[in-house]
């Protein structure tokens, strides 16, 4: 019986602490990315003259794009592959 009321008195304060989060961001960093990223999704600062390209700027675009179907994609990855992570970070538990 003492087990079920610690594990409620517990999830009890555990929802009170999730709550008593304030929205909104928790630093002026995070606040600047919001404003940048919002800036970006309303386009008030978008330019007011079209941005266009030439046909060979489209093209080499679209040859780049195209070129990356050229690899196939691996059924998976090795773990062991790649960079080594300084501090012996290894393969974590394999």
């Amino acid at each position: 019986m003492k087990r079920i009321v610690l594990a409620g008195l517990c999830a009890l304060a555990f929802a009170n602490a999730v709550s008593a989060i304030e929205p909104g961001p928790s630093s002026a960093t995070q606040k600047s990315t919001e404003d940048w990223l919002q800036l970006q999704v309303s386009g008030k600062a978008a330019s007011p003259r079209p941005q266009t390209q030439a046909p060979i700027e489209r093209d080499l675009s679209m040859q780049r794009w195209l070129n990356n179907y050229q690899h196939p994609i691996p059924e998976f990855f090795e773990q062991n592959r790649g960079a080594s992570m300084p501090g012996g970070g290894g393969s974590g538990g394999n």
